[in-house]
């Protein structure tokens, strides 16, 4: 079977010198029809060998509301539209990408090892809820330190309120975000400004509500299971045309929306056991398609299996993934300040754990894990720096919480310091959550906007139920109710007001320093040392490259603790201190030191220390 197109998209209607084909993929059907609504026209379709039914016409016009004819019965969306303006139950419209004039012909994709990711929610990022409210904050975001952009996914979903992951149309922009159009200005636009941008899309499964796939083919299969239902099938039989739909898709958002990169959301639930892995597959279509328009693309997944299969490259047998996010990281980070050892965090140690994370990136890679009753994970001793991605928080770390807190909701201000702090000395790619550099105290909540009453009542107590291994107290909110959505957009006055003023200054410091230092800027995971002292709650992690050395002394503990300095330098500078009074702290450290000083360390505080000289 001939493999997805490099140079264009096929799927659904697509324009080419002043005709459109139309495209659906429907191999169990006798008979297939496209419906032009405006026209009122009715076009047959041909069927190759493959399921592809298509049709060549230049009645069809940029705009053109249509649908599907399946065996002259039912009308359908295409599952390959491009725009629902009435949402996913309602006629596609026909759209041309490539109409768009782009002004980034002189972008280049930053090198992975600059990305500092920042992920926000189109919808509750903004008062505006939409991509052009988020092109009036790309200023700040620049000033800032932020490299990357990362949108939480844009597929079409049922009404106008929902995380994204349960969107039912991969290749349509959520309209009221903004549709197509709108995603284009806001890449454009973070591209003029040197901003990357990142995609979060889902591929390993579908939506409840306006999911018609299964009505056009073999999108499912019953062999395997995910926690959101069936498994998309790729690998069984029909499969071809479900992975060339997903490659399609990866594709089109690299190409004709200038996309960066892709997060490819929970790539452990794409069930295959093909010779050639899906995401192996993808990995070198996306390859492919640099060598066509000389621009780099990544692909970066979340995984929690521990297996660097994943981000192995293609010439060793992996799939050849760019990066990873990797939930270890926080865990440990997070126990370390105080976190309750329930649930997932069971397996996680704190301090011991963290200091693990930062030598060895996976905490667990082979032993045995008690959440899972299983011995865990691989090595990961040859993979950089840079195919790693950590955080103190994320989407789901706080959404996934039964009221959403925050980080400012559950530490005092000092520990969100110190966690800022941990996050970006790491030898790996950092990423902040929207509003945590300004210590946002909204909260960011789970919400839907369903129009199907029983599936709304089946998600409100899906939600409860998930909450009883976390022994969590009271009711979850109504993921349904508007006010869950409200609740859980940004303040962008608190910025003025203080501590957040002071913590927006904290972050920025730090963000400086991560791109000032080349001990800090160069991922090299193997000029790295790292001690921990349990009964002290202290940390020392030591990075250098070509001369310069950085040591970040850590106190997670609520009393000051001696730490002393390393003797292998002869003298240390600080640069940053987050119990300096400028930060809101009570006491600062020594400006300057020598080997073997010990020095106070305020309750929950990092202190940043640089040298040059030898000992």
């Amino acid at each position: 079977m001939k493999q997805a197109s490099i140079r264009q998209r096929t799927l659904g209607i697509t324009f080419s010198k002043g005709e459109a084909t139309a495209c659906l993929w429907a191999p169990q059907l006798e008979k297939a029809e496209l419906l032009l609504h405006s026209q009122q026209a009715v076009l047959p379709l041909e069927k190759d060998k493959w399921g592809y039914w298509r049709t060549t016409s230049k009645k069809i016009a940029p705009g053109e509301r249509y649908s599907w004819r399946l065996n002259g019965e039912r009308e359908r969306p295409d599952p390959a539209s491009l725009s629902q303006p009435e949402g996913p139950h309602q006629p596609s419209q026909a759209l041309d990408p490539a109409s768009w004039r782009w002004s980034d012909r002189s972008w280049q994709n930053l090198p992975l090892e600059d990305y500092i990711f920042y992920e926000l929610h189109t919808g509750t990022f903004t008062p505006e809820g939409t991509f052009a409210g988020i092109i009036q904050k790309l200023d700040y975001l620049k000033e800032l330190g932020i490299t990357a952009i990362e949108l939480m996914p844009v597929a079409q979903f049922p009404g106008e309120r929902n995380w994204g992951y349960d969107g039912v149309y991969p290749f349509a922009v959520q309209n009221s975000y903004g549709g197509a159009r709108g995603l284009q200005q806001l890449v454009d636009a973070c591209h003029q400004r040197g901003l990357a941008v990142v995609l979060d899309v889902v591929y390993n499964h579908m939506g409840p509500e306006g999911n018609y796939l299964n009505e056009f083919g073999p999108y499912f299969t019953d062999k395997y299971n995910t926690p959101w239902g069936k498994a998309l099938n790729f690998d069984d039989a029909w499969c071809d045309g479900v992975r060339r739909y997903f490659i399609e898709n990866a594709l089109m958002w690299f190409r004709d929306f200038h996309i960066d990169a892709l997060r490819l959301d929970a790539v452990h639930a794409i069930k295959d056991f093909s010779p050639t892995h899906f995401l192996r597959e993808l990995k070198q279509q996306v390859n492919e398609l640099m060598q066509e328009t000389g621009r780099p693309y990544y692909l970066i997944a979340e995984v929690d299996l521990n297996d660097t299969r994943f981000i192995d490259p293609l010439e060793k047998g992996g799939y050849g993934l760019d990066a990873q996010w990797i939930d270890e990281f926080h865990h440990a980070l997070r126990v370390s300040a105080g976190q309750e050892p329930t649930g997932y965090y069971a397996d996680f140690a704190g301090i011991e754990h963290l200091a693990k994370a930062y030598q060895d990136a996976y905490v667990y890679d082979g032993q045995y894990s008690p959440h899972r009753h299983k011995f865990f994970g691989t090595r990961a001793e040859q993979q950089p720096g840079r195919q790693f991605v950590v955080f103190s928080q994320n989407h789901d770390q706080v959404g996934n919480r039964m009221l959403g807190e925050r980080s400012s909701q559950l530490y005092p201000f000092e520990m969100q310091k110190l966690l800022a702090g941990a996050v970006l000395v790491s030898p790996y790619l950092p990423m902040l959550f929207m509003g945590e550099e300004w210590a946002e105290t909204n909260p960011f909540l789970y919400f839907v906007s369903h129009t199907d009453a029983e599936l709304a009542e089946a998600v409100r107590k899906g939600r409860r139920a998930e909450f009883a291994h976390f022994h969590a107290q009271g009711e979850a909110p109504d993921p349904q109710a508007e006010t869950t959505f409200e609740q859980s957009r940004l303040q962008w006055q608190l910025q003025q007001q203080e501590p957040h003023q002071t913590m927006l200054r904290w972050y920025k410091a730090l963000l400086e320093q991560r791109k000032k230092q080349p001990a800090l800027r160069q991922l090299n995971r193997r000029q790295l040392e790292v001690s921990h002292n349990q009964k002290r709650q202290t940390l020392q992690l030591h990075r250098w490259h070509e001369g310069q050395h950085v040591l970040c002394l850590m106190n997670f503990s609520g009393q000051a603790q001696p730490s002393m300095l390393p003797t292998y330098r002869q003298e240390w500078r600080k640069l940053l201190d987050s119990a300096d009074p400028q930060w809101g702290g009570r006491e600062a450290a020594p400006a300057h030191c020598v080997a073997g000083d010990t020095i106070s360390l305020q309750p929950q505080s990092l202190v940043l220390y640089t040298s040059r000289r030898h000992a």
